[in-house]
């Protein structure tokens, strides 16, 4: 009896003080830094983040692609020292008045070292000159608000007035939910100004990468005269189960893969990141675009 009335002494000091701390170097649990593993999210299988990053974030076993940030993707895919950013000090008012906005746009201009979810601007790839636009995932899941569309119809006007094409990297939740029907009209905007860019004969080649959802599958992602997906990608309008509880019927488990899509003649090609490059410049060679000489690009800041 004595014993139980220890027990519980105890177990009550506890419950009021909480368990007491054991110094790192008398516990037996080894400390593992939080970014020493990557573990991936189709397949589960884990690596050390090294290696992972020095395969351009891929996974090793299913061949998923991971996020890239901004930075990332374009170190991947311009040549060195090419780029020259456009409109790169816009940044997203608060058009209805969305509780606590500001201060959240605050937040990931400093984290993404970017002022919106996509970054636009001139590049050359193995020498041709591109108008390039990258939407970055980490910045409110690269959804489209009123910036966002600004930045793409301007970057497609640019690229009309100097003859030059367009690749555009999308990665998206779709619109914006803080800016209401503002940033649903940008559908409408960023389509007009792609359609005036294929009046005049240039080429628009989209690379549809994880996740491509919303309005922005809607527009201008679907708009490409060459469309592009990484492998494994999720790419579609509306959620799974939102169109299941709509129609009725229980969908492939592939749906909305780029596997799926390619199968389906959404996607005119799949291309593993490690050759975006060569396979970009392979399609302006044959659309006889010609290389550039030196990339002269007009108020940006090369980076």
């Amino acid at each position: 009896m004595a014993l139980e009335n220890l027990f519980q002494t105890v177990r009550e000091r506890l419950n009021k003080e909480g368990s007491p701390e054991i110094p790192s170097h008398m516990s037996n649990k080894p400390t593992i830094p939080e970014d020493l593993m990557f573990r991936c999210p189709r397949c589960r299988a884990s690596f050390y983040a090294e290696k992972f990053e020095k395969n351009r974030k891929i996974c090793f076993d299913c061949n998923y692609h991971a996020r890239l940030t901004w930075k990332e993707r374009l170190l991947m895919t311009a040549d060195r020292d090419s780029f020259v950013e456009l409109d790169s000090r816009m940044i997203s008012a608060n058009p209805i008045g969305f509780p606590k906005y500001e201060e959240k746009i605050s937040d990931l201009i400093e984290k993404c070292k970017t002022s919106e979810a996509v970054v636009t601007g001139e590049c050359t790839i193995l020498g041709y000159k591109v108008v390039i636009g990258i939407m970055d995932s980490h910045f409110m899941m690269a959804s489209m608000g009123s910036v966002v569309g600004e930045k793409i119809t301007r970057a497609f006007e640019y690229a009309t007035e100097n003859k030059l094409p367009v690749l555009l990297f999308t990665a998206s939740g779709g619109a914006r939910m803080q800016e209401g029907i503002i940033s649903l009209m940008q559908m409408a905007k960023t389509s007009g100004a792609i359609a005036k860019h294929s009046e005049t004969g240039q080429l628009y080649i989209t690379a549809l990468t994880d996740p491509t959802t919303g309005g922005v599958t809607a527009s201008f992602a679907s708009l490409g005269d060459i469309i592009i997906a990484e492998p494994k990608a999720l790419i579609g309008f509306a959620g799974r189960r939102v169109i299941q509880d709509t129609i009725k019927q229980q969908l492939p488990d592939d749906f909305q893969s780029a596997e799926f899509l390619l199968e389906n003649g959404f996607v005119d090609m799949i291309v593993d990141r490690k050759h975006l490059r060569k396979t970009v410049s392979r399609l302006l060679e044959m659309h006889h675009y010609e290389k550039a000489e030196k990339l002269g690009g007009t108020g940006g800041v090369a980076i």
